[in-house]
């Protein structure tokens, strides 16, 4: 049978086999010093028999083409085949790999790495067929044999992409075989796979699975993946999806939550290296919150609901598994955070008037977007069960975010409030109809006088003292927040109980972290 058919770009434009001649196929790699050894040999033979034989030196890196051309004076075609397509058709091991065919394409003569008399033999039938000379060569300046190296087709990583390509299958990750007698669940828990938590083992029946969650190439980057800067396929996150435990319909709102995350505007790295323990708080908005029955009310940001966990977690395993932010590497927390594991909820937009976060950031209504908040603590519980007037309840609640980070710790981040129902029909009845009312009250509330901001000798963790302060600086009134819309505010939790919850943010500005939203394409 002839041997595969295959069109390669060379130096002089595209080479096709079979030629209609006889063809000496060379598979080779630059960095294979027998190859490097077979290169003259290889010169030899197309110098002497290019007229009546099509002698094609198929190269297995674009890169290192050019440099066997230019250290051996190559005047052979040299065919680019860095995709390994045909290197992987021609079911390749080692390079060199040197086929001789007829000019049908049907294969006479095969030899793998270097043999002395295996080039000697091939010269002679050459020169027997053609009626050309043999090329003079020295070899006794040969060695008797050499071994070659492996195949770039066969190296882990490549091998199985090359066979989901040829196979059609959209995975292309590298495949871990593990032993008949291993657990699967202790092996990734040894792998260094987990958050200290089990993982769904990611076969590849559960990635398939996963990946009919959306619509979008398995191949397609989305992603850039901090500290390490890894591209983050959706193949990739799709594997971190089913280790986490998701549902194929939760995939689309991890994959906006990683580009979300993984952009210079939320500074993922500084958000997982921090010393202060950020990590990132999903909000999900939109339609997508009932199709895949995420919860925003009773619990809403406790156990309980396979959506919110597994979202937030997925998203946490692709910065460590993609991303490398592992504690103790790049991820340096004095204290961690329950929120490293996962934190993502849905905002309850039909129990509130207040205009939804995601249309507050300049999307539809009818938008599905996930906001991304790098956060250092929480959740934190506001407890008011007195206040009956909007005012009342307001500076309450002012007074709990007051302590966010440190009382004396002012215009330092933002804050994701979290308004219970309770607190929001307090609110809405007594005329606070917008979260501008609220944002208002809690600046006025939360105002200092500069003075009572600056570190003393009773308490540090403020501002550091002016050189040479005037009265006028000391008295100027200074309120928590930078600005209102610092104070993130967003509906959630169950009808009953007095109470609102808060996560203080990291550091904020272009050295910190911004809230950053993406819509979830489904």
């Amino acid at each position: 049978m002839p041997l595969p058919a295959f069109t390669l770009d060379a130096a002089d434009g595209p080479r096709a086999f079979p030629t209609g001649r006889p063809a000496l196929l060379c598979f080779v790699k630059e960095d294979c010093p027998t190859s490097g050894l077979s290169m003259p040999l290889i010169e030899e033979a197309h110098r002497a028999f290019g007229d009546a034989v099509d002698v094609l030196i198929v190269g297995q890196d674009a890169a290192g083409n050019a440099v066997l051309v230019e250290r051996h004076g190559l005047t052979a075609p040299v065919l680019d085949d860095s995709a390994l397509h045909v290197s992987y058709a021609y079911d390749l091991d080692t390079v060199p790999t040197v086929i001789l065919t007829d000019p049908a394409g049907e294969e006479r003569t095969r030899f793998v790495g270097f043999g002395r008399d295996d080039w000697w033999h091939l010269m002679a039938s050459l020169a027997e067929a053609s009626g050309l000379r043999a090329p003079a060569v020295d070899w006794d300046a040969y060695p008797e044999s050499r071994p070659g190296c492996g195949s770039k087709s066969v190296e882990p990583g490549i091998a199985e992409r090359l066979e989901a390509e040829a196979s059609g299958s959209p995975l292309r990750a590298r495949r871990i075989e593990i032993a008949a007698q291993d657990d699967e669940f202790e092996f990734m828990f040894d792998q260094g796979l987990t958050d200290g938590l089990p993982v769904v083992p990611p076969t590849p029946q559960r990635v398939l699975r996963m990946l009919r969650g959306t619509r979008r190439d398995a191949q397609e980057v989305v992603a850039v993946v901090p500290p390490n800067m890894a591209p983050a396929t959706i193949e990739k996150i799709a594997i971190n999806a089913v280790m986490a435990g998701c549902r194929p319909e939760y995939l689309p709102v991890v994959i906006a939550a990683v580009e979300a995350v993984c952009t210079d505007t939320f500074n993922a790295h500084g958000v997982m290296a921090t010393t202060m323990g950020a990590a990132p708080v999903l909000v999900v908005n939109g339609p997508v919150r009932h199709r895949i029955g995420m919860n925003m009310g009773l619990g809403v940001l406790g156990q309980g609901n396979r959506a919110n966990a597994t979202i937030g977690r997925a998203l946490m395993l692709v910065l460590r598994n993609v991303g490398g932010a592992k504690p103790g590497g790049t991820e340096r927390s004095t204290f961690g955070a329950p929120t490293k594991y996962t934190m993502a909820f849905a905002e309850w937009e039909e129990r509130s008037p207040w205009t939804p976060l995601h249309v507050e950031r300049g999307f539809r209504a009818e938008q599905s977007v996930v906001t991304a908040f790098g956060m250092t603590g929480g959740p934190h519980q506001i407890v008011d069960q007195t206040s009956r007037t909007a005012r009342a309840l307001a500076g309450s609640i002012a007074a709990g975010l007051d302590s966010a980070w440190h009382p004396k710790a002012h215009r330092f981040g933002d804050v994701l409030l979290v308004v219970g129902p309770e607190h929001l029909d307090t609110l809405t009845h007594d005329g606070y109809l917008t979260k501008e009312h609220l944002r208002s009250r809690v600046q006025e509330v939360t105002a200092r006088p500069f003075a009572d901001l600056i570190s003393d000798d009773e308490s540090g963790g403020g501002a550091p003292a002016p050189a040479s302060p005037n009265a006028e600086q000391l008295a100027r009134l200074v309120p928590k927040f930078e600005a209102p819309e610092r104070i993130n505010i967003v509906v959630a939790g169950a009808d009953a109980g007095k109470w609102s919850a808060f996560f203080a943010g990291w550091t904020t500005g272009p050295g910190g972290t911004i809230p950053t939203s993406r819509v979830i394409e489904e």
